[in-house]
């Protein structure tokens, strides 16, 4: 009998994957996933081939830290209505329609950048890279926000599945794809041809409209934040002055400290923007009840539920749970590379076939997290993202063999898939209906945050230390993320019984 309820149950869970919500997401996320490898390995490629340094390469990744800030302007989302958009399509559908008309337009800024052109041209990519990562996170805000209030808690498991199975696509069109379109269109790296590029991103762009057709055909979310978004004018103009004023100060910050290294540049512009912002507060040209209500009652609200020791804890574990994954992944197309793949070789092996393992692992994330809980399968996930490092010190000593990096893709993209499903899962457990785009964009920009920076000197670390090194290093990275979940599941065991069956 328990073997024929089993059977049942396993089945009921299949079906799940065919409820219209979790078809939507697919969708939805190739449209999130388009943008970010057409800041990192896309561009990374364009950038070696057009005869940039390796780590002015890798220093572009810190043009996707809108991804780690989005937080910032994730209140926004919640509380301030898009002129006209919002009465046309709803509350979340015109956030993410802007995000994705956006994103097209800064992919087009992209491609109108030789980065060959002049000593302005990599800052003027820069500019643009730094646009598309803005616009992409925006998108992304809108996305988890639509994706919570979509539908209940025993469908989220399935829905990150799709969306991360929609986003690997994605993510496969402009890596893989634009790979083989630039080689295809003549672009080399003994012969490098900007046209190429440029033809190719704005393919990239035009990709960009079966996001754009998907928003506007689908339904508004029935079940949505409690806020009520912000009509009146004076509230509208303060929090969208506040928060440009701020992020001014930031980007200002960064550009008249150019002498300085980069980490200390970054700190000085945030402790400058915090500094600026409480000015702005102190002048009353935001009032203390609005900010509060925007930025410090969704923080307040997660500390309560989860009390202070367990919520540092969570956090903890939210800020270092991708940090093997992303570190490594900055550089990796750098890598393969060096090693004398050539595009068509990473884009079939690496991009197509590396998405397959991927979407494998999301599917099977997302369906052990349904039957076992999604905190022992975060587990799984890290150990296997792990060990999966210490393969690329393998594939380093065996150089260009097309076997081994076939065995290094299929592990790595397959545990990769498995922790992605399981994490989405997870941190969409943790949020409240109540501040939906916040709290989650707090959530994921905690996330890249700290790998994003680290991945930024990826260039650098191989430089100083070489490859083997370099990736025994992020392997022993991800090993606090364990120790971190091994801790919270004997503090807190209840979390570990987060299934739909519950």
């Amino acid at each position: 009998m328990s073997d024929e309820l089993t059977n049942k149950s396993w089945r009921k869970t299949l079906k799940g994957f065919t409820h219209p919500r979790v078809v939507t997401l697919l969708f939805l996320g190739f449209s999130a996933g388009i943008p970010l490898l057409l800041i990192f390995s896309s561009l990374s490629l364009w950038l070696r081939e057009a005869g940039v340094e390796r780590a002015t390469v890798t220093y572009f990744s810190w043009a996707a830290l809108g991804f780690s800030f989005k937080f910032v302007w994730a209140p926004l989302v919640d509380q301030i209505p898009v002129p006209l958009l919002t009465r046309w399509l709803g509350r979340r559908r015109g956030w993410i329609l802007l995000g994705q008309l956006a994103i097209i337009l800064s992919i087009i800024l992209m491609a109108s950048v030789d980065p060959q052109s002049g000593p302005n041209s990599l800052s003027l990519m820069a500019v643009a890279a730094v646009m598309l990562g803005f616009s992409a996170a925006t998108q992304d805000i809108a996305i988890d926000a639509y994706r919570i209030e979509s539908a209940e808690a025993d469908l989220q498991a399935l829905m990150s599945a799709t969306y991360i199975a929609g986003y690997r696509i994605g993510m496969l069109v402009s890596g893989a794809g634009s790979l083989f379109i630039a080689d295809w269109l003549g672009s080399d790296r003994d012969g490098y041809l900007y046209q190429a590029w440029q033809s190719t991103y704005w393919l990239m762009a035009m990709v960009m409209l079966v996001g754009v057709l998907t928003t506007l055909t689908i339904p508004e979310p029935a079940r949505q934040s409690q806020q009520k978004l912000t009509e009146n004018s004076n509230g509208y103009l303060s929090i969208l002055l506040f928060f440009v004023l701020v992020v001014g100060v930031f980007i200002t910050s960064i550009y008249f400290s150019s002498s300085l290294p980069s980490v200390v540049r970054l700190i000085l512009a945030i402790a400058a923007a915090w500094v600026f912002a409480l000015g702005l507060v102190k002048m009353r040209i935001i009032e203390y009840s609005v900010l509060n209500q925007t930025y410090i009652v969704p923080v307040q609200d997660f500390f309560q539920r989860y009390g202070l020791s367990l919520a540092c804890l969570l956090l903890a574990l939210i800020g270092l749970y991708r940090i093997s994954d992303i570190v490594l992944g900055v550089i990796s197309n750098v890598f393969y590379q060096d090693l004398g793949f050539s595009k068509p070789e990473i884009a079939s092996v690496v991009k197509t076939f590396g998405l397959l393992m991927t979407i494998v692992g999301g599917f099977m994330g997302g369906l052990l997290s349904m039957r076992f809980g999604v905190i022992r399968v975060l587990f799984l996930g890290g150990v296997l993202s792990a060990v999966t490092n210490l393969l690329f010190m393998v594939l380093a000593a065996k150089g260009h063999d097309i076997t081994w990096l076939y065995i290094v893709i299929s592990a790595d993209n397959l545990s990769a898939g498995i922790a992605s499903a399981a994490f989405v899962a997870f941190l969409s457990s943790l949020t409240n209906i109540s501040f939906t785009a916040t709290q989650y964009a707090i959530f994921t920009s905690l996330m890249t945050f700290l790998p994003k920076v680290l991945g930024g000197y990826s260039g650098t670390m191989v430089d100083g230390m070489g490859y083997p090194n370099f990736f025994l290093a992020t392997a022993l990275m991800g090993v606090p993320v364990l120790v971190l979940i091994v801790y919270i599941g004997r503090q807190q065991p209840f979390l570990f019984k987060l299934r739909s069956d519950d």
